[in-house]
């Protein structure tokens, strides 16, 4: 899914590596599950060998791991001095030096740095987000709307800017080589983040960041001729490889804060878990976040927390080697592969989707956007209508989809009209995804109303976990969850026209707001009947 309308490659990297950074180092969680050290006799000194953030690592952050029971005041904002500056400073080729021990990337240059003030990171978002980018953010606003990922009266770009405000904790621009560390961060904040953006400068020495990440940058909504199979199949590669590269960097920002006291990432999996946890669901501090749709905050986290834990199934499995430099040289280019490794290090392919002749099919529509629709998304759509351990168990079964969105050209304000095919592991898993899908119509429309099947005496849009038994907490427990299957063609009206969820085999085909004859020709398609 075109995700956040896909922005010019470094902007849209930009909106993302500024988020959620400080706030997984500093995190309760974290803090709580550090392993614990006696202070040294010589509190204050670097011990040989150790990292540059050993006294913030086992101090810092269980400051901030005291609960409370009321909503704190707002703190005043700290400022670094200049003195402070230069220390940092210093400590950026220190810490440059421990991440190429770590991850095998080798120095090639030194990396610039600067201070950068509040005013100027606002400045020079505002100058990067051009008219294009803002549109694509418009468009894809709406499509997700649509599938009721976001709420109808939801302003994207102005979370994103609220979202950045709050989280940003430091950044690494790739176009002029520079580390920016935030003079509003405070120092303890400091090191950490810049473990995280100095594998960034690695990074981008061995590969080039903007030209590596342009070659998932393909906005098929954008493009005149309609897209292929291989299309479609590559359209996540923009998702993938920034995972890679933000997993990467969080791997080396918690193991900067493990190596002062002798562990590493891949002997400390409570801590990994711990981390990507915070990561997912925010710390007290976050609002914006925190408040965020399911959506939002899975999409921002996607690419730190299953990034890491992708980067360190590729530790476990292949050393350093294979989780840095190797899989630069030949990234992943599904969420599918992210989310499950072991596809990624099987060599897993799995066979592109036909798709019909929109061109065709979609005469009388003017094309509004078109992508896949990944694992990931998947696992979005379930977990925002039937909740999180469905969700985990469903969208391994995914095998392939995509969805396309138009308007009638004799009608410009008329409602989005969608239509969206996915395929699944078996017929069995389809028709469990068709019934969720049905289920969610009730929540996306004010009025949904199942035109009448002879063959059924239960309407589609109340299926669900077939179970009420079943309690929260024991699904949360590896309990296998039982959904009622949607079998063949069922057909809604809604107050934005015709909604049709067909399963016929391992396939699921929708259509919402598409006319009877529209509708007609590509189920002809999708189908082969």
């Amino acid at each position: 899914m075109a995700r956040f309308g896909k922005c010019s490659p470094g902007m849209f990297r930009l909106l993302l590596a500024l988020v959620l950074v400080a706030a997984a180092w500093t995190s309760p969680a974290f803090a709580q599950d550090q392993p614990q050290q006696s202070a040294p006799a010589n509190q204050g000194q670097k011990p040989a060998g150790e990292s540059p953030a050993a006294t913030q690592a086992q101090t810092a952050p269980q400051e901030q791991a005291k609960p409370s029971t009321q909503e704190e005041p707002a703190k005043e904002e700290v400022k670094i001095t200049p003195q402070q500056a230069e220390e940092l400073f210093h400590s950026v080729d220190e810490i440059l030096q421990f991440d190429s021990k770590q991850t095998g990337l080798p120095i090639k240059k030194e990396v610039k740095r600067k201070l950068t003030s509040r005013d100027e990171v606002v400045s020079y978002l505002n100058k990067h987000l051009d008219d294009e980018d803002a549109q694509r953010l418009r468009r894809s606003e709406l499509v997700l709307k649509k599938f009721g990922l976001l709420p109808r009266d939801f302003n994207l770009e102005t979370f994103l800017v609220a979202l950045l405000r709050e989280e940003i904790a430091g950044y690494y621009d790739p176009k002029t080589k520079t580390v920016n560390l935030l003079d509003w961060v405070p120092m303890e904040e400091q090191e950490p983040v810049m473990a995280h953006e100095l594998t960034h400068a690695l990074q981008d020495q061995s590969v080039g960041l903007q030209k590596w990440l342009r070659r998932g940058e393909k906005d098929l909504g954008e493009i005149k001729k309609d897209p292929t199979p291989a299309d479609i199949e590559n359209d996540e590669m923009d998702d993938a490889r920034e995972a890679v590269i933000e997993g990467q960097a969080q791997a080396m920002m918690l193991q900067y804060a493990l190596a002062p006291v002798g562990r590493s990432l891949t002997d400390s999996p409570q801590l990994v878990e711990a981390m990507e946890e915070e990561t997912l669901t925010g710390t007290p501090g976050t609002k914006v976040f925190n408040e965020a749709p399911i959506f939002m905050k899975d999409s921002l986290t996607f690419p730190y927390s299953y990034g890491m834990e992708f980067v360190v199934k590729l530790l476990q499995k292949g050393g350093k080697e294979r989780a840095f430099a190797a899989v630069l040289r030949d990234p992943p280019h599904t969420t599918r592969q992210i989310m499950q490794p072991e596809t990624y290090l099987s060599g897993e392919k799995i066979e592109p989707m036909a798709v019909p002749d929109f061109k065709r099919d979609f005469k009388d529509y003017q094309k509004f956007d078109i992508g896949a629709m990944g694992e990931f998304d998947v696992a979005m759509l379930v977990e925002q209508y039937a909740g999180k351990p469905l969700s985990k168990q469903m969208y391994p079964e995914w095998r392939g989809g995509y969805y396309y969105a138009a308007r009638p050209k004799a009608d410009a304000t008329a409602p989005l009209s969608l239509l969206y095919v996915s395929r699944w592991s078996s017929a069995e898993k389809a028709a469990e995804f068709a019934a969720i899908y049905a289920q969610s119509l009730k929540q996306r429309y004010q009025k949904a109303d199942e035109i009448g099947d002879p063959s059924s005496d239960k309407s589609a849009s109340d299926r669900s976990v077939s179970d009420k038994s079943v309690t929260q907490e024991s699904l949360t427990e590896g309990a296998e969850i039982k959904i009622d299957p949607l079998k063949g063609r069922h057909a809604w009206t809604t107050e934005e026209g015709a909604v049709v969820i067909e399963e016929q085999g391992d396939m699921v085909f929708v259509s919402e707001s598409l006319d009877a004859a529209t509708t007609a020709a590509l189920e002809k398609e999708v189908f082969g009947k």
